[in-house]
């Protein structure tokens, strides 16, 4: 539970540290830049900016039922970050599987990568796409015609 906190925590350790040490040398606007730029960092890479995550076997029955790709991701997963920002308001109506939280979720992710833990791995109608485009992953939201 707390694993995916732990690089957003040491982020913003580092930043205070950096901060404190520019603040004794007579920098205090430095300061504040550099601790606002660590915050910054920890929150992209904090499971604040993803959606809620389901465990793998949930999502994988939500996805028969609605058809919606899964994706399994991680925290600090810097392409995970890029694949959320880039959806968007899309990325809610993915469902999201945190690997670090579902060991089945992990289970997943190994087998379609040949025992890596790659990540995003997106599932769609029971293929897997390690680290699709963003531009892909939204087309596979949009209803057939």
């Amino acid at each position: 539970m707390m694993r995916p906190w732990i690089l957003p925590i040491v982020l913003v350790f580092c930043g205070s540290a950096a901060a404190t040490g520019l603040v004794y040398n007579g920098s205090p606007g430095s300061a504040a830049a550099l601790l606002l730029a660590f915050l910054v960092l920890a929150g992209v890479n904090s499971p604040l900016i993803f959606p809620r995550s389901i465990g793998a076997l949930e999502a994988q029955r939500l996805s028969a039922a609605d058809g919606r790709p899964v994706v399994f991701w991680r925290p600090g997963c810097t392409y995970c970050i890029r694949l959320s920002i880039r959806l968007g308001r899309s990325a809610r109506r993915l469902h999201w599987v945190n690997i670090w939280r579902d060991p089945a979720g992990a289970a997943v992710v190994r087998a379609a990568n040949d025992g890596n833990e790659t990540v995003p791995t997106v599932v769609v109608a029971g293929r897997p796409h390690t680290n699709p485009e963003p531009a892909w992953v939204r087309e596979q939201l949009s209803p057939s015609v």
